[in-house]
């Protein structure tokens, strides 16, 4: 049931003009676990790019501090 909630919340932003705004830690972090994962940073093309290099401990997600040093 969680992955359902997940997924539609990624879907309802997705679907929203916001994903184009959506630069904000706080913002790509839907579930509100404290970091960013790669289907939550997905709505961002721009963070997506530099994702990779972003995850300085290759855990496959991003913290604020991680996050804060995107370009």
């Amino acid at each position: 049931m969680k992955t359902v909630n997940k997924t539609l919340a990624l879907i309802a932003l997705a679907s929203s003009s916001a994903v184009f705004a959506a630069t904000d830690f706080d913002t790509l972090d839907v579930d509100g676990n404290g970091v960013v994962s790669k289907s939550e940073a997905a709505v961002d093309a721009k963070i997506m790019s530099q994702f990779k290099t972003l995850d300085v401990n290759g855990d496959g997600v991003l913290t604020e501090a991680e996050f804060s040093e995107a370009e």
